[in-house]
């Protein structure tokens, strides 16, 4: 079995707190939703499923050519995936990522990997719906105000299970 990879940004400190305080108010006993833990909200860029061993060098080489400057990112509204039977709670993200969105994937191409058909969404995922359950309500107070906080592209290592964890594989500055 390869590894399970996604190229994503990371979040800041601060917003991580503001986001993980909000969400628990937010989804409070709601026994249909499962928060994500602080330390693993982040923005996905691209996510590449499984992946043989040997991309990873090739990858952490795509990861540093095209990091670069992006404007600031600050959190938006309440953003339900899907909008009609839900089965995550984000928080959209604003500001400018189309650019370095579109390097990604044109770097990523070559090596074999496809950007999905349906159209870019930055987010933050705050808790997922559990499974054949519904959430209490779609109707959320307003997440916080708040910069990303953003400084890295991140090439990360997905280990589900019982001790689910993202594993950071390679890091470069956004600045």
């Amino acid at each position: 079995m390869g590894l399970r990879l996604f190229v994503g940004l990371d979040v800041g400190d601060a917003a991580r707190a503001e986001l993980a305080a909000w969400a628990a108010r937010a989804v409070g006993e709601d026994e249909a939703l499962r928060l994500v833990p602080q330390e693993r909200l982040h923005v996905t860029l691209a996510f590449l499923g499984s992946c043989d061993e040997a991309l990873v060098a090739p990858l952490t080489a795509v990861v540093a050519a095209v990091a670069g400057p992006v404007g600031p990112l600050r959190l938006g509204p309440v953003l339900w995936l899907a909008p009609r039977r839900p089965h995550v709670l984000t928080v959209a993200v604003e500001g400018e990522l189309a650019a370095l969105h579109a390097r990604l994937w044109a770097a990523l191409q070559p090596l074999g990997f496809e950007p999905e058909g349906r159209s870019f969404k930055p987010h933050v995922t705050v808790a997922r719906v559990r499974k054949g359950a519904r959430p209490a309500t779609l109707e959320l107070p307003a997440p916080p105000e708040a910069q990303l906080g953003t400084t890295s592209l991140v090439l990360y290592r997905s280990h589900l299970g019982k001790a689910a964890r993202y594993e950071p594989l390679a890091r470069a500055s956004l600045s």
